[in-house]
């Protein structure tokens, strides 16, 4: 059992205080990930500040969600697989989409699935890609832009799925019926 706070606008650090509010209004709660978060202002505000970049990239929603669940599946994240699928389906991201990423089973495009794999690639060699995972990425129609943009996201998630693991963030009400364990 973990020993980390969930804070809420009243017994969080002061600097942390606008930064809870904000999640508040955003998402009408305070997410768990954002109340542990509160314990460090700085990692809020960060974190905060990803999460609107990723919503501002050239991804479309679709591909934000393979990104995303790419990245927590891989890690193996009990909070943010749950809460991704929540936001997919907020997102009106498709159930083919969303079951295969939690699955792990093949995506309904030869395009989501690049992106997929190039995803992967990145985390799994710690960034030193091949020239042929590159070229795999652009031949299904992604840029630089996006290569960047894959980083971006993965910061992100970095971010959220060690800070989960350590913290063992509880989920949250609205996202406990999409509970996820990993594939064996």
């Amino acid at each position: 059992m973990s020993d980390f706070p969930l804070h809420n606008v009243e017994s969080a650090p002061e600097k942390s205080k606008p930064l809870l509010e904000k999640s508040l209004k955003g998402f009408g709660m305070i997410p768990g990930l954002h109340a542990v978060m509160a314990e460090a202002p700085g990692v809020l505000e960060a974190y905060q500040t990803l999460h609107q970049l990723v919503l501002d990239s050239s991804f479309d929603n679709d591909e934000k969600t393979v990104v995303w669940q790419t990245i927590n599946v891989e890690n193996a994240c009990h909070y943010c697989v749950p809460a991704h699928t929540g936001i997919a389906k907020m997102m009106e991201v498709s159930d083919d989409i969303i079951n295969a990423l939690r699955d792990e089973t093949p995506l309904p495009s030869d395009k989501l699935e690049a992106l997929r794999d190039f995803t992967l690639a990145v985390m799994n060699k710690h960034g030193n890609v091949s020239r042929e995972d590159l070229d795999a990425f652009y031949k299904a129609g992604y840029k630089h832009r996006q290569v960047l943009e894959v980083i971006l996201v993965l910061s992100q998630k970095t971010m959220s799925n060690y800070i989960n693991h350590i913290a063992e963030t509880p989920v949250d009400e609205p996202f406990q019926k999409f509970e996820w364990h990993k594939n064996k």
